[in-house]
């Protein structure tokens, strides 16, 4: 489970992330941008990067995300995520500058106002989330995304089930409650941090397989996937295939990481739903 937003409100130089003593260079870089930096406050929001907060400052409120500029998936998503919102600002904030030296690179976006979405049966936000992801699926794919082929559930599938992952589909497939943010007027996408290009049958199944690990039957999960156009486009046999596929990922995971519970959990929401399509050994090899 993600941790809840910090109630904990901090000045920029005492602002500290899990893995490192300081983050005064941080606040140094961003300063052009910022202005006087007021207060910050730490969230849980993209939790792949060093840092995230909510700066209140001289140039207006901003949601900073950062990561030491080192080789590794952090520095890859959050570049990523600055390439892509020129194309998905539509649904998502809008990125106001970024900045970057030798030690950090940081994206400022635009501070929204919004909660966590709720993925519990019954919830009215269900159809703003469906919405959003029709919205997604009608995006156009920019033409830095043509490299990012998405192939994380491929090693989980034979190579003929593998084929079918694959497509024109821009993909946000971070799916989770947190990371759609209902307004009073519309909702957000955020945390980007790893968009791809494949089948468009991807996002709403992940969308599937969170709304039975928020308590949907995976019958009832499946017919809110149905109002996705990307999910009625696509051949069942792919849909199958993406089932097996994404519960041997889940077992994988939450095999490896035993301590995590929210990994079970996922991986036992990934059963019901191989199980509703009659899938529930789900055959197939792990490839290493």
């Amino acid at each position: 489970m993600l941790p809840r937003i910090s109630e904990q409100f901090v000045r920029p130089e005492e602002l500290m992330d899990n893995d490192s003593p300081g983050t005064e260079a941080l606040w140094a870089l961003v300063r052009p941008h910022t202005g006087e930096q007021h207060v910050v406050e730490p969230t849980s929001r993209g939790n792949g990067s060093d840092v995230t907060a909510v700066v209140t400052c001289e140039n207006g409120p901003v949601f900073v995300k950062a990561c030491r500029n080192r080789p590794g998936g952090r520095r890859a998503s959050i570049v990523r995520e600055r390439i892509v919102n020129p194309s998905v600002h539509t649904v998502s904030p809008r990125l106001m500058w970024h900045a970057q030296d030798d030690a950090w690179i940081a994206l400022g976006f635009e501070s929204v106002e919004g909660r966590s979405s709720d993925f519990t049966p019954g919830s009215a936000d269900l159809p703003r989330i469906v919405g959003a992801l029709n919205r997604i699926r009608d995006l156009p794919v920019p033409a830095e995304a043509c490299d990012w082929r998405e192939a994380r559930w491929n090693r989980f599938a034979d190579d003929e089930d593998a084929e079918l992952f694959e497509g024109d589909t821009l993909l946000f497939t971070d799916v989770n409650p947190h990371n759609f943010m209902i307004g009073d007027e519309r909702i957000w996408i955020v945390d980007w941090s790893w968009p791809t290009r494949g089948a468009g049958l991807i996002d709403p199944a992940c969308l599937v397989v969170q709304l039975i690990a928020a308590g949907h039957t995976a019958e009832a999960a499946e017919g809110w996937a149905a109002e996705c156009r990307a999910w009625a486009d696509a051949d069942s046999a792919a849909i199958d295939a993406f089932a097996a596929a994404t519960l041997r990922m889940n077992r994988s995971q939450a095999d490896r990481y035993p301590e995590a519970a929210w990994l079970e959990d996922m991986a036992a929401a990934a059963g019901a739903w191989a199980a509703h399509r009659g899938l529930a050994e789900a055959p197939g090899r792990v490839m290493t």
